[in-house]
């Protein structure tokens, strides 16, 4: 019934602005399902039409003049639809069949038809799991697949096979049996991403330490209890565990709020010096550190820090093993600072080489109480100056409170016109919520298909917008059922429901929707994109209103860290749209993160600031502004004042400063960029003098 003219679906087609085409222009290509072109051929489509006509209708006289005279209606119909390439989508071929058949009154053979492409394509997707097998397992193994290189915290490694490989059959069954056809398609089609597709879980989470610190590691039927810790031992002990186990039930970062207020009681009542504080501190890092979690990956881990006790918790009394303490929440103040300058030396020393430790991801609360001139301050942003590990959250100038990291937990009644912000950054989240899941929209696409036609752009996105809203609320429901069949049992008991997790949506690739959009003539740079780019980032928060509205639950904006998304996005744009602008080179094609500035476009953090700054508060989700110096900060002071003036003139959420240093595995940590380590040189040098003489 279906002859090879092979479809990418209607969504895919280009509905440019009104190009100047001659009306009997014909189609000279068609593009096949994995990208490729071949030659346009109209005996194809009337062979199918003609096989779907003889398949419904065996005896019926006329049916090769019929197929025929709808040919010509199909090829007048894809004449109407041409762009400026000469090509169309062979998915857009066959509607136009469908639509031929109905229009002509052949309502059962367009059903047939229908039904026919319908279970060919899970015969193809079903088939593709498969075969797919061979192919997975080698193109892993070679390193040719850009799943090898998506997630930064992935090593290449027998483990990370195994998840690459069974991570192809979980997506597959969330494409082809959990979500409807056209959500399917749009992310093989790359019109946009769906995070996180090789794991049947949630995103992201936070969760409680106070909860976990006064309960214990307990709950689960069939598994090892622990009753609350009463020592700063046993409470680091068990923070890896909780981690480590629950990271097994979510695809990204899990974070705890206020570690420093939190782990304070424990310093208090036992007495506890410095030297015993590092070492348990040290342990606990090492071990957050360990690629322990499944694919062989370090468990992605966030830790916010409030440096000084919030006011909510000041008055509050701790309890340590069933025991409510003699003291306060905020008479800990010196316990607090034992424990911050404890973990900034150990992040500081790295580890046995000079590397840097990748997690925790530490978040600092700076509010307007921050000690400027401390001296677990200057550590703080030696830190910084030398890594660039740290996140700021700004609570001096921006939309945040610090209240706001844990009063979702308890924040029964929502308003549902209000666009709630998570917390504690983009890799971080309060207690008790986190996201369900992240839809990232190929912005850069969107302004290639629709250059010069605002509207057309912005009913696409709409469109698009409503596919990832319907993939998340079905995310939703599907994750809720499998919390209550106790498929994630730690988190059916720390958590329980998913009534405080965000459906979070992203955005890719908005400085070059901006250049195709305007054929290169702007860039988010331009005050014109720049103005282009908040409306944009204003339409995605509209509808974000009205899918809360129209939900009742949570949804975000997010600035999403793309990593490979953003080369997929670009590598099958370059297959289907050859005249795309697009960063990178030709052989290594990306588009720039989020709404972030091109990259290498300024080392001047003041003008990326006021470049960015109006952008970044747009967003409700996660998202950071990274100051990129082209070296390390001259000292802690120049750090520390760049920091502050940052937090306090402008009004971003986040920044991180981030410095560029090398690891020599011989000296360790080396300031600045370097192919080969200036310590080596002189020593092969030096070794070669002595040969010499």
């Amino acid at each position: 019934m279906e002859s090879e003219v092979t479809p990418v679906s209607s969504h895919a087609a280009r509905p440019h602005a009104p190009l100047n085409i001659p009306p009997t222009a014909r189609p000279r290509t068609v593009v096949l399902r994995d990208g490729q072109h071949a030659p346009f051929d109209p005996a194809r489509i009337q062979a199918a039409i003609a096989k779907a006509l003889f398949a419904a209708e065996p005896n019926a006289a006329g049916n090769v003049e019929t197929a025929r005279e709808l040919t010509a209606t199909v090829e007048h119909a894809l004449e109407r639809r041409l762009g400026e390439s000469g090509c169309v989508d062979i998915e857009y071929v066959q509607d136009q069949i469908e639509l031929a058949l109905m229009r002509a009154g052949r309502y059962a053979v367009a059903r047939a038809y229908a039904v026919y492409r319908d279970r060919h394509q899970r015969l193809r997707q079903d088939g593709r799991t498969l075969v797919d097998v061979e192919s997975s397992v080698k193109e892993y193994l070679s390193r040719a697949d850009w799943r090898v290189h998506a997630n930064a915290n992935q090593g290449y490694s027998l483990g990370g096979l195994i998840l690459n490989v069974s991570g192809k059959v979980v997506a597959n069954f969330w494409l082809s049996h959990v979500y409807p056809p056209e959500v399917g398609e749009a992310h093989r089609n790359a019109d946009l991403h769906i995070h996180d597709l090789d794991m049947l879980s949630g995103y992201c989470a936070g969760w409680s330490l106070r909860t976990l610190l006064t309960e214990g590691l307990n709950g689960v039927p069939g598994k090892i209890e622990a009753g609350p810790p009463k020592h700063l031992s046993s409470a680091v002990g068990q923070m890896v565990n909780f981690l480590g186990t629950l990271q097994n039930e979510w695809a990204g970062a899990q974070a705890f709020s206020s570690f420093d207020t939190y782990l304070a009681p424990f310093v208090r009542k036992d007495r506890l010096d410095y030297d015993t504080i590092l070492q348990h501190l040290q342990e606990l890092i090492f071990n957050l550190n360990v690629p322990s979690r499944w694919g062989t990956q370090t468990p992605f881990t966030n830790l916010t820090f409030d440096w000084v006790c919030p006011t909510d918790l000041a008055g509050q009394h701790p309890m340590i093993g069933g025991e409510e303490m003699p003291f306060t929440y905020g008479e800990l103040g010196p316990e607090m600072e034992l424990i911050n300058r404890a973990y900034i030396e150990v992040m500081t020393r790295g580890d046995a080489k000079g590397r840097v430790f990748t997690f925790p991801i530490p978040t600092y609360n700076i509010t307007p109480e921050f000690p400027w001139e401390s001296d677990n301050a200057t550590r703080l942003f030696e830190m910084t100056a030398k890594y660039g590990l740290p996140y700021f959250q700004n609570f001096l100038n921006s939309d945040l409170e610090p209240h706001m990291v844990r009063s979702m937990c308890c924040r029964l009644q929502l308003d549902l016109r209000e666009l709630l912000k998570r917390g504690n950054g983009l890799f971080g989240s309060a207690e008790q919520t986190g996201s369900i899941g992240v839809v990232t929209i190929n912005c850069a696409r969107l302004g290639y298909l629709h250059r010069g036609d605002e509207e057309a752009l912005f009913a696409r996105l709409d469109a698009l917008l409503e596919l990832a809203k319907s993939s998340l609320e079905i995310k939703r429901k599907v994750i809720q059922r499998f919390i209550d069949e106790g498929l994630f049992p730690y988190t059916k008991r720390y958590l329980g429901t998913l009534r405080n997790h965000f459906s979070t949506l992203g955005v890719n690739g908005i400085n070059e929707l901006i250049r195709n959009f305007t054929d290169d003539a702007h860039d988010i740079v331009t005050d014109w994109g720049h103005a282009f780019a908040c409306r944009i980032l204003d339409r995605v928060r509209a509808r974000i209103v009205d899918f809360q509205e129209e939900t009742g639950h949570l949804y975000n904006l997010e600035a999403t860290p793309a990593e490979g998304t953003t080369y997929r996005f670009a590598k099958e744009d370059r297959k289907r749209l050859p005249g795309i602008l697009q960063a990178g080179t030709q052989d290594k094609p990306y588009y720039t993160n989020s709404s972030q500035l091109p990259v290498g476009f300024t080392d001047d953090p003041f003008d990326a600031l006021e470049r960015q700054e109006a952008l970044q508060q747009r967003y409700t989700g996660g998202t950071v502004l990274h100051l990129y110096m082209n070296e390390r900060i001259s000292d802690a002071e120049a750090c520390k004042l760049l920091v502050k003036r940052s937090l306090e003139r402008f009004r971003v959420p986040y920044l991180t400063v981030t410095p560029t240093f090398s690891i020599c595995p011989k000296h360790g940590y080396l300031a600045g960029e370097h192919e080969f380590c200036p310590h080596c040189d002189e020593e092969l040098l030096a070794r070669k003098r002595t040969a010499v003489h």
